[in-house]
């Protein structure tokens, strides 16, 4: 499969590519846990169907250390035993938070309450940024059908 365009190539999808990738940077500094972020990353690029992103979130993970086995039930994370409970929360803001088109009001008090539960503001406020974040760039991909697969751990930096 061919892109139909070079994100990085042309000069106005670079240079918002560029700004989105520092955001994701600064997040990387955050306290939330840097296992919550790629699960959160992998999770909601699994919902938008963007398979550079899923390349490149469960790569990374792996790469860090998550194991295979959580790895292969992110998409299935209800039903497994293998995530903590602060980690679920985050998981259901996070799908909740892509899919908000699919209810009125978009995230609910419910899973709002429940997440702040388990994260501080400062945390909630990564968790905000990160699926906002990674829901942009998964657009990005789909929309220009870049090709996944080849993706190596730590290779955008």
């Amino acid at each position: 499969m061919d892109a139909r365009l070079n994100l990085f190539g042309n000069p106005v999808t670079g240079k918002s590519l560029k700004h989105l990738v520092a955001g994701g940077k600064a997040l990387a500094d955050s306290t939330l846990p840097a296992a919550t972020r790629e699960l959160v990353l992998l999770r909601v690029s699994q919902i938008n169907g963007c398979a550079v992103c899923v390349d490149m979130h469960t790569k990374d993970a792996a790469h860090a250390g998550e194991s295979p086995t959580r790895l292969n039930l992110v998409a299935a994370w209800r039903e497994a035993t293998v995530f903590t409970e602060a980690e679920r929360a985050a998981l259901e803001l996070a799908e909740q938070g892509t899919r908000v088109a699919d209810t009125a009001g978009g995230v609910t008090d419910e899973v709002w309450a429940n997440a702040a539960k388990h994260y501080s503001e400062d945390e909630l406020a990564a968790l905000v940024s990160l699926i906002s974040l990674i829901n942009a760039l998964n657009r990005f991909n789909v929309i220009t059908r870049q090709p996944a697969g080849d993706y190596q751990p730590g290779q955008h930096g």
